[in-house]
């Protein structure tokens, strides 16, 4: 059975059907029908391919970083002379990852209201001259202390240690769902909004080096910036750089008529003061953008929300690009332009993903790793461009002759799938066994079947 918040489906996908001229290699497109099994005869959409490489497998296995980048971040280290690098880089991933948005003045204003009225009810009038003092230990007390990060040579160095091989990792996996999905894509322009070390200009590079010619990183810090453009030169500031067409610069460019077919802002967007500030970069990289936005932040609650904010500003934006009229709709990971069904739980949860990694082998660095990341692509266009496949939102649980799929429906619902072979068929089941966390399973909404030619009106 399948449970679902909302309107109840039944994930079916029809036997083999004889007499119809279904090859025996063919696959039929699974099929979302409430309570019937219908299939869509006309796909096909495994061809000679084994159920373990259906076209909703998204993983990718365990990144590493290329070795001339290796060799530069550790040639960099040792020429630092840093005391407690270990217990520095430790210190700085604990605090970006517990790092809450800061509270926005009407926010902060709510708060204060709420304590002077709570304090004025059990206030005395001895204690009335106190009641602003109260008030202002209690927001203290209990508002998160939101501080900007001023990224120094050193502050650079110890990020570039904590962050390089984990942000290479989640930005890997958000360019390789476009080019797992659309191979045909070749951007030529990108730009990294917030670029820090530089880790997406590596990861695009790895991507998409064959047709990339120019990358544009931009950093409010110089010492980043700095710091970057010595890991592509391979740890030292002479010499060619490893990747080119490598500019940088601290301001987002101004004109208009720049535009960019992938922009990118990876862990960046939670770096700027103000939701105003927010607002207003994510805006001016969608102008910017060609053809995808991709953004990435940390796989909590903050990042997710922080994400799902700048998507529907995107999506209900009234302004277009001068150059490029076409509105955005949703990529990856949303099989919808909805509400984030995650959001609006009775109790909210992160929309994140994981990817594997093999860290920077410096001397704390020995265990392959984790990156839990939450991201959002943005693409220009119309949402019928992108088939709407069914998003896996956590680890799929096989049992003996059933498979237990959490899943992101088109309809804008969570639906928890329980799929047998039995009831579901046989390549349903198989395809819901061989996928992970992230992917997609290979099954249609009703309203995407084709009109069976029995309801066809009769020709006249």
């Amino acid at each position: 059975m399948a449970t679902a918040r909302g309107p109840a489906y039944l994930l079916a996908l029809g036997r083999w059907r004889r007499g119809l001229g279904i090859a025996p290699q063919s696959r039929a497109l699974a099929a979302l029908v409430p309570g019937v099994t219908q299939v869509d005869n006309k796909s096909d959409f495994l061809g000679k391919r084994p159920h373990r490489r259906h076209p909703g497998i998204l993983q990718l296995s365990r990144v590493r970083l290329p070795q001339v980048l290796v060799d530069a971040a550790q040639l960099l280290l040792l020429g630092d002379s840093m005391p407690n690098m270990e217990r520095q880089v430790q210190a700085l991933t604990n605090y970006l990852w517990s790092r809450h948005l800061p509270v926005e003045p009407e926010e902060l204003q709510r708060r204060a209201v709420h304590l002077e009225k709570k304090f004025l009810e059990n206030a005395d009038s001895c204690r009335m001259e106190k009641l602003c003092g109260e008030v202002l230990h209690a927001l203290r007390r209990t508002t998160y202390h939101w501080q900007e990060l001023s990224y120094n040579e050193g502050l650079s160095l110890v990020y570039m240690a904590a962050r390089l091989d984990g942000g290479f990792a989640a930005v890997s996996r958000a360019f390789h769902e476009i080019q797992a999905r659309l191979p045909e894509f070749q951007p030529q322009t990108l730009m990294d909004f917030g670029s820090g070390t530089g880790s997406v200009t590596w990861a695009a590079h790895s991507t998409w080096g064959q047709s990339l010619r120019e990358y544009m990183c931009v950093d409010s810090s110089a010492a980043m910036l700095e710091l970057a453009e010595k890991l592509l030169k391979g740890g030292s500031g002479s010499g060619m750089p490893y990747v080119p067409g490598v500019f940088f610069r601290q301001f987002l460019p101004v004109s208009p008529k720049v535009q960019f077919d992938v922009v990118v802002s990876a862990f960046s967007l939670s770096e700027l003061p103000s939701k105003a500030k927010r607002t207003d970069v994510v805006q001016t990289l969608w102008r910017k953008t060609g053809h995808f936005l991709i953004l990435v932040e940390n796989g909590t609650k903050a990042g997710h929300s922080l994400l799902m904010d700048a998507r529907d500003l995107v999506l209900n934006g009234k302004e277009k690009s001068p150059l490029d009229p076409r509105p955005g709709f949703v990529f990856a990971p949303c099989p919808h332009e909805l509400p984030c069904p995650q959001l609006t739980a009775s109790k909210p949860l992160a929309c994140s993903f994981s990817q594997a990694y093999h860290p920077t082998p410096f001397s704390w660095n020995k265990k392959p790793k984790e990156e839990k990341f939450s991201m959002v692509i943005l693409a220009r266009g119309s949402p019928e461009e992108a088939n709407r496949w069914p998003r896996i939102t956590q680890p799929v649980l096989r049992r003996p002759r059933h498979v237990h799929c959490h899943l992101c429906c088109p309809d804008g619902h969570m639906q928890h799938a329980v799929i047998t072979a039995r009831r579901h068929g046989r390549d349903l089941y198989r395809c819901a066994r061989v996928s992970s966390w992230g992917d997609r399973l290979p099954v249609i909404t009703p309203s995407e079947l084709p009109p069976s030619p029995a309801q066809d009106p009769p020709e006249s």
